[in-house]
């Protein structure tokens, strides 16, 4: 089993040997967000990257200077800067919402913790990775967010509005990393998400995600991990969703479609 570490991480050989938050959501999806198994093994077998936006690029931005890599970031991404080596506007942004959680005192106290620390756990019948912004060990499990606006609702037919955790799946990450954690450990932490946004006057909050919620996305998980593995083994062919940027570069146009057809179902 491949050993972990912060080089290592992300590459492709991990993400053949773990399955991750990230992982799963792209195969499984959110409430909110409907998955693409087709993408998911495209990006898996190394035929398919996701866009690097200005939106993500700010996010990591902001963790990585609270990881202290931000030197190593700027490096990596010189596009962050202008011809006259300023940064851009949106990077500007970032340092600003940087200036803004570092004034309070309560979201540095839940910052304060071990940084990108990694564990793994055999969960569901497979090793899980994953890589906590903060862990302070006997008391929390901290997660970083820098989001458009974190008050922010999104309509989700069949389930009406819905706020920007469950949208995107971060109760999911909340139970997964809590039971890594207690693998590891034998410590039911709490988990929190410590959220900065992007808003005009940056807005700030420690949000706690409930032990019973957490327990019931976990549920969610072993139920649709088996899938998963089938998946990654190449056992079941992966379903295009049709929709996504990858099935749009990868489409094959075989006949002409209704009008009504247009609206995708998902």
């Amino acid at each position: 089993m491949l050993k972990l570490t912060n080089e290592n991480y992300f590459s492709p050989d991990a993400s053949r040997e773990y399955l991750s938050v990230s992982q799963y959501k792209d195969f499984i999806g959110t409430l909110g967000k409907t998955a693409c198994e087709a993408e998911a093994m495209a990006k898996l077998n190394g035929a398919w990257e996701m866009e690097k936006t200005t939106a993500l690029l700010v996010g990591s931005y902001v963790d990585a200077h609270f990881e202290g890599s931000l030197d190593l970031f700027k490096a990596q991404n010189p596009d962050i800067f202008t011809q006259k080596g300023t940064l851009k506007a949106d990077y500007k942004r970032a340092e600003e919402i940087i200036n803004r959680i570092e004034r309070d005192g309560k979201f540095m106290q839940f910052m304060s913790g071990e940084k990108q620390t990694i564990m793994t756990a055999e969960l569901f019948g497979t090793p899980w990775k994953i890589k906590i912004d903060s862990y302070l060990p006997n008391l929390a499990i901290v997660d970083l967010k820098c989001m458009k606006d974190l008050t922010e609702t999104f309509w989700v037919r069949d389930f009406g509005y819905m706020d920007f955790i469950q949208y995107w799946g971060y109760d999911i990450q909340g139970a997964v990393y809590q039971e890594v954690v207690y693998q590891n450990t034998g410590k039911r932490l709490p988990f929190y998400i410590a959220v900065a946004d992007k808003t005009k006057e940056p807005n700030i909050e420690i949000i706690y995600i409930d032990d019973n919620h957490l327990r019931q996305k976990l549920l969610e998980v072993e139920a649709n991990t088996p899938k998963v593995l089938r998946l990654k083994n190449k056992e079941i062919e992966p379903l295009r969703c049709g929709v996504c940027d990858y099935c749009k570069h990868t489409k094959i146009l075989t006949k002409p479609i209704h009008f009504s057809e247009l609206i995708p179902a998902v």
